[in-house]
């Protein structure tokens, strides 16, 4: 099925783009470019990454509120950006919990502690523990499981109609990681400057009333997802009822501002009838 509103990619000032949409039932509503091209994600890798701590923690290799990261730092505070950690560098900025600072360097910390938990590399755990049983056969999370990843678009789709409908891990486990951790912190959203506060789940930024935003005027408060700085997001808009991931191959910058917001409307708006 095609969607006018996904073919305006071809607008994108951009080399290569693809985008698709996914209902929670798993129904692709529509595509369009290159569904089996595989870009780089940049920080969409982080969701993903997120999703294999998940399991780590319902497997009870892990806990969310045991000790990692820096001193006084947990599992939830490395997955909320709430750990203290720079953001590319692993030294502390502020005590754990007191900001919202977004760290590639906490997830990267994160990965390590799976990976000592586990006794398995973190990129082969995230591959046995989501990406094989989801047929996600085009992703590979090696590298930093901040930013390193790479996927299609076919893949992430699958990953939205997973975490709209999990299998993989209990609801409620789902259900927390778009739910705001440790509320009313403040931050800086990467791209989009100071927010208070800085709404993150588990692993997902979370959009409640943020402004500017990169996802739309009419997404739902309740939208979360996370976008990357390689020219890719994935958002999940659950009062939609549906999913949607769009990549590209130039870096994000004023050209994603303007483009990716008009966007997402035009989906919403398109798929109203259709959900």
């Amino acid at each position: 099925m095609s969607l006018n509103s996904l073919a305006s990619i071809e607008n994108w000032p951009v080399p290569t783009a693809a985008a698709g949409v996914v209902r929670a039932d798993g129904t692709v509503l529509g595509t369009h470019g290159p569904l089996a091209h595989r870009f780089p994600l940049a920080s969409v890798t982080k969701p993903l990454a997120a999703y294999a701590a998940l399991v780590a923690y319902e497997e009870g290799a892990i806990e969310l509120d045991e000790p990692a990261g820096p001193p006084g730092a947990t599992v939830r505070h490395l997955l909320a950006h709430t750990s203290g950690l720079a953001f590319d560098e692993h030294r502390v900025m502020a005590p754990p919990g007191e900001r919202r600072l977004y760290s590639n360097a906490g997830f990267e910390q994160l990965g390590y502690h799976i990976a000592k938990a586990t006794d398995i590399p973190f990129a082969d755990y995230a591959r046995q523990a989501v990406l094989e049983p989801l047929g996600m056969t085009s992703t590979s999370l090696l590298g930093s499981p901040a930013k390193d990843g790479v996927s299609t678009v076919a893949d992430l789709l699958l990953f939205a109609a997973e975490v709209q409908a999990p299998r993989l891990l209990d609801p409620r486990t789902v259900a927390a990681a778009m739910t705001v951790q440790f509320p009313g912190t403040k931050g800086v959203l990467p791209g989009y400057g100071h927010q208070n506060p800085n709404d993150w789940g588990l692993g997902f930024e979370i959009r409640d009333g943020k402004s500017p935003h990169w996802t739309g005027g009419s997404s739902s408060a309740r939208t979360f997802g996370h976008f990357g700085q390689a020219g890719t997001f994935l958002w999940i808009d659950p009062d939609a009822g549906l999913a949607c991931a769009a990549l590209a191959d130039r870096a994000f910058g004023p050209w994603a501002i303007e483009a990716w917001p008009v966007f997402t409307d035009a989906v919403l708006a398109e798929t109203r009838g259709l959900r």
